[in-house]
């Protein structure tokens, strides 16, 4: 059985700077640092950012929960983020937003009233 959401991970160029933007962003330090990988906790579910990657903006999008999303728009992007996609109410009162982190990778939020906490497993 496939379960839920684990682990995020983001390749980056440069680990020290990435390590302290997410550590910033996510308000918390890493629980697991090393140079060939560095893991974060956020919520229960796992940041990771994996050295001498590439950086994209294609594929697969991966929503980190939020409260109020313009104002977590509003302190990422003054930490350095730039908004690759404007804040979108997707109905039912859910609103996503896309962002780019200074790393070539897209850090997406969502804002869903709906989420059920009690059925991650």
């Amino acid at each position: 059985m496939i379960k839920g959401l684990r682990t995020v991970a983001y390749p980056v160029a440069d680990l020290a700077a990435a390590k302290a933007w997410y550590s910033k962003v996510f308000d918390t330090a890493p629980y697991f640092d090393q140079p060939f990988y560095v893991g974060f906790n956020v919520g229960g579910f796992e940041l990771g950012l994996i050295p001498d990657g590439k950086p994209g903006q294609t594929g697969s999008m991966v929503y980190w929960g939020v409260d109020d999303i313009a104002a977590e728009v509003e302190r990422i992007v003054a930490l350095g983020a730039t908004v690759h996609g404007a804040i979108q109410d997707v109905g039912e009162n859910i609103k996503t937003v896309e962002l780019a982190d200074p790393f070539g990778n897209l850090l997406c939020l969502i804002d869903n009233p709906h989420f059920d906490l009690k059925a991650v497993r």
